[in-house]
C-alpha cells in the first residue's frame, strides 16, 4: 500500500455547492461524465458503492466503501477495479475523495487518488480525473445556460 502516491486535481465550476454535489451523487448524472457507469449506493458512511458499466467491449463492477460524506463539502470512498489488473485486497484498494469549496459564484471541485503504484500511475489517474472534471464543469455549465 502506498498512500504516498496522490493523484490530485482541481477545477473550478460556475455552478453552485449543491449543484456540484448532485452531479457526483445523481446515477443519471454520473453516467453522463462517468464514461456511461450506473453508479449504485446509499451514501451513507459504511455502505458499498458500485460503479457497474462496459469498458472496451468487456462489463465490468468497481467497487468500494463510503469513508466520509458531507453534503456539499466532501465525499470519500475506498475503490477497487478488477482493470486495475490486481486482487481484490484491501491494500489493493485506492481512496478517491471529492472535495466541494465555494468561492464566489464558482465552485472548487479537487479530485485526489491514492495508494498508486508508480508516477506513470499518478500521471494516468491525474489525466483521467481531469477529462472527468472537465466532463462535470461542462455539463453543469451547459446547464445553467438553459435556466437563465
Amino acid at each position: 500500500m502506498n498512500r504516498e502516491l496522490i493523484a490530485t486535481t482541481s477545477i473550478s465550476i460556475y455552478a453552485s455547492p449543491s449543484a456540484v454535489w448532485k452531479a457526483l451523487i445523481d446515477p443519471d448524472l454520473v453516467k453522463q461524465y462517468m464514461h456511461g457507469t450506473i453508479v449504485n449506493s446509499a451514501w451513507k458512511v459504511g455502505s458499498p458503492i458500485t460503479f457497474t458499466g462496459e469498458w472496451e467491449g468487456k462489463p465490468y463492477q468497481d467497487k468500494g466503501t463510503i469513508l466520509e460524506i458531507i453534503p456539499e463539502r466532501v465525499l470519500s470512498f475506498s475503490f477497487w477495479s478488477p482493470l486495475f489488473g490486481t486482487e481484490d485486497f484491501e491494500d489493493n484498494y485506492t481512496i478517491v475523495t471529492y472535495h466541494v469549496s465555494e468561492y464566489d459564484d464558482e465552485t472548487t471541485l479537487t479530485i485526489t487518488q491514492d495508494n498508486l503504484e508508480s508516477d506513470e500511475k499518478v500521471v494516468a489517474a491525474e489525466e483521467n480525473w481531469m477529462k472527468v472534471g472537465r466532463k462535470i464543469k461542462n455539463m453543469l455549465e451547459e446547464q445553467s445556460k438553459h435556466v437563465l
